[in-house]
Order: C-alpha cells, then sequence, then structure tokens
C-alpha cells in the first residue's frame, strides 16, 4: 500500500495519534478533525490582455477557541482545498505550541503568479480580499504573506480591506511594508526562530554549531535567511536548493553570494565552483543538520532511511510524512517539527498585530529579544515532554500545543 500523501490527511492522522495519547473524548477529536468554516470563492480577474479571468481561492478557518484565525495566503499553480485545510490545522498547533492568543487558519488561490504581471497580481490580490472580507478582521482573521506572495500583495489586501471597511485597520493583515505598519524584524523572524530551535537541539545534543555543517531545501525567503544566520553563528553551508535544483560544496558557500546569482540566474543551479544536485539528493546529505524550506512530503518512508543529518529543522510546512517521522526517530534523527520549529513567523506576525493594535512600534533588539524568548519557552516544552512520554518530537509538540486548544475549548463550553 502505498503511503498517503495527502496533506489534509496526514494532518488529520497525526491528530489521531496525538488524541489517543491524550485520551480526547469523542467530541473534542471529532471537532478538531475538521475546520470550523471552510470558504470557497470565484475571483473574476481583467487580465492585461483584456480578457476575464476566473480564479479559485480559498480561506480555511480551523479553529478559533484561542484566538482570531491567523495564518498566511499562498498563490500557487498547485494550490488544492486540501492543502489549505492542512495548513489551517497546523497553523492551529503552531499558535498554540508558542503560547500566542490566535486560532489557526489559512488561505490560497490556484494561480500561476509567475506568469502574471505586476497590475494583474494586484487586481487579483484585490479581488481576493473583496471575496473574503467578511469572513477576515483584526478580531477576527488575520492574513499574512506565505508561498509567492510577500509585503507588497498584503500592502495592496490592506488597502483594499480599508477601502471597504472606509476606514483603516492595519491589523487587519501581517507582513506588510514597514511604512505601512510593518514590523522590523518580521522579513527573517520565521528563520530566526528555527535558528533559536536548531540553537537549543544542539545544546541538548552536544552538537557544536561553529563546526556544524548545514545543508537547506528551499531557497525562498525561509531558507536564504536561514542560510545565512547559520553560517553567521559560525556553522559550514554545503548545500542548498530551490525548485530547479540544488548545489554542493564540500568547502562551503556564502549564503549571500549564492543568493545574488539566484537573482540574476533565476535558480541556483550552475552556481560557479559548486556540484549541481537534485533536490533528493540534497536531503540525503551527510550534514550535521538539514533544514527543509521547501514544500509538503520531501521526507517520506521511501527516503527516510536515507537521512543523515543529526538534526532535521523543518522550515517548511509538512515537509516529513508521518512514515518517514517514525523512521527518523527510530534512526536517531531529531527532528524539530514544523509547527514548533518555523513558528518565528506568526510569532513576528502576532508581534506586529500587537503593535498595530498599540500604535507603538518596537526597536529590532526588542523585537529579537521576545522572539527568542517564545521559541526558546516553546522548545523546551515539547522537549520536556518529549522526554518524559518517549515519543517523538512531533509528537510531544501535538500534545503541548493540542491540550492548550482543548483547554480554550471547554473553558468556552463547547465540549
Amino acid at each position: 500500500m502505498s503511503e498517503e500523501l495527502n496533506p489534509f490527511k496526514i494532518a488529520q492522522e497525526q491528530l489521531d495519534i496525538v488524541a489517543g495519547k491524550l485520551k480526547l473524548d469523542k467530541a473534542t477529536h471529532v471537532l478538531l478533525r475538521e475546520p470550523m468554516r471552510t470558504l470557497i470563492v470565484s475571483i473574476p480577474v481583467s487580465m492585461d490582455s483584456g480578457e476575464v479571468k476566473v480564479f479559485t481561492g480559498f480561506r480555511v478557518q480551523h479553529n478559533d477557541a484561542r484566538g482570531p484565525g491567523k495564518g498566511g495566503i499562498r498563490f500557487h499553480p498547485e494550490e488544492t482545498l486540501d492543502t489549505v485545510k492542512a495548513l489551517a490545522c497546523w497553523m492551529t498547533w503552531k499558535c498554540a505550541m508558542v503560547d500566542i492568543p490566535y486560532g489557526g487558519a489559512k488561505g490560497g488561490v490556484i494561480c500561476d503568479p509567475k506568469s502574471m504581471s505586476v497590475r494583474e497580481l494586484e487586481r487579483l490580490s484585490r479581488g481576493y480580499i473583496r471575496a473574503i472580507a467578511d469572513f477576515i478582521g483584526p478580531q477576527r482573521d488575520i492574513p499574512a504573506p506565505d508561498v509567492y506572495t510577500n509585503p507588497q500583495i498584503m500592502a495592496w489586501m490592506m488597502d483594499e480591506y480599508e477601502t471597504i471597511v472606509r476606514g483603516h485597520a492595519p491589523s487587519v493583515i501581517t507582513g506588510k511594508p514597514l511604512p505601512l505598519g510593518g514590523a522590523i524584524g518580521r522579513e527573517d523572524s520565521t528563520a530566526q526562530g528555527v535558528i533559536y530551535c536548531v540553537r537549543e537541539a544542539a545544546k541538548h545534543l552536544k552538537i557544536n554549531l561553529k563546526n556544524a555543517t548545514v545543508t537547506v531545501q528551499g531557497y525562498g525567503n525561509a531558507g536564504y535567511f536561514a542560510a545565512a544566520k547559520m553560517s553567521e553563528l559560525g556553522a559550514k553551508v554545503i548545500a542548498v536548493s530551490d525548485s530547479k535544483g540544488g548545489i554542493y560544496s564540500e568547502k562551503g558557500l556564502e549564503p549571500k553570494d549564492v543568493l545574488a546569482y539566484k537573482k540574476k540566474n533565476g535558480s541556483v543551479v550552475n552556481f560557479p565552483k559548486a556540484k549541481n544536485i537534485t533536490n533528493g539528493e540534497l536531503l540525503e546529505l551527510k550534514a550535521d543538520i538539514l533544514i527543509p524550506a521547501a514544500l509538503e512530503n520531501q521526507i517520506t518512508g521511501k527516503n527516510a532511511s536515507r537521512i543523515k543529518a543529526k538534526v532535521v529543522a523543518e522550515a517548511a510546512n509538512g515537509p516529513t510524512t508521518i512514515e518517514a517521522d517514525q523512521v527518523l526517530y527510530e534512526s536517531g534523527v531529531f527532528d524539530i517539527p514544523d509547527f514548533l520549529c518555523n513558528a518565528g513567523g506568526v510569532v513576528g506576525s502576532y508581534f506586529e498585530w500587537v503593535q498595530n493594535n498599540y500604535g507603538f512600534y518596537w526597536p529590532a533588539e526588542e523585537f529579537y529579544t521576545k522572539l527568542d524568548k517564545f521559541m526558546t519557552n516553546a522548545f523546551y516544552a515539547a522537549l520536556e515532554t518529549h522526554l518524559k512520554n518517549k515519543v517523538n518530537m512531533r509528537v510531544a509538540s501535538y500534545m503541548v500545543a493540542v491540550q492548550r486548544v482543548v483547554e480554550a475549548m471547554k473553558l468556552r463550553g463547547w465540549v
């Protein structure tokens, strides 16, 4: 029987495992297995050619017992409702894991942003917000950037929402440009959170980061910043990749040089003095730390036994399947799960939302100090559960997060 790679079914199975360990009652378990709200919208957009094209968009709100929904918006040609539902579930656990007052949500539009002009992207972004405006708001559901969306797109979306409500509402969306209420530190907060988790994992496993080797799959925002920050700590980045392929150098790569090359040539492939490799080959390289920062289902039951890293730090959402989880655990690989490891992004978004609501903005030093505290506390909450219950770090993180959500549901009288 082939391994199930549907991300929503994976998210449900992950919950099922933890529900058994926590002995959740049936009603609580059933309520957590499905999103509370699922919205599917049609977005007509006038293309530059004069043609009107209709795009399909989604917004899923999984659970809001702990606070308003929080989650990014993806623009991707292969976006699916099940992917968005899974990501919304993971956002619920992520927000609870780092103990911020949000529930989980996610959005997406089926489109190819790389083939669209700036004006077409703006019209699509504004059309998406018009379609979901009744379902979002600073105290209801707060979107943010995700795959192939960015601060400029968030600016258009915020502006469209403010036009609809006829007033300023900067806290309706996070990940905005600094002049429109963005937070200093938000841009690299996902990667910085990964680094804090890797730092604490290295202490636990007695790994010297100054002598460590690192591989990074995915060279977007999170992947680049993770590589750069690991290099700053003295680690050697020996391989990186993007959607077109990867590169490897035993002597190490300079992340900034690789980024400049990618911006000029469209990919890291063929970077001078490096060997071209595939994304699959990168995952199986011998390295101390592997950082998957691409898409879902990269480490599966088929390749998990060939992972040689001591630590897998999941900067991406859902890069490891359930079958792979068990293989990694039994192989002694310390896997820091996505909704803990990459939660720096949502903590940074929370900081931006708080500052928008207050109208008072913090300097970078305060942002990173607070981020470090949130991420470190979350890591040790999971680690303590991992050691006490003799379960892998993903199950341990789920146990912490699900218990927090269930507590809020019971206090509200939902179950």
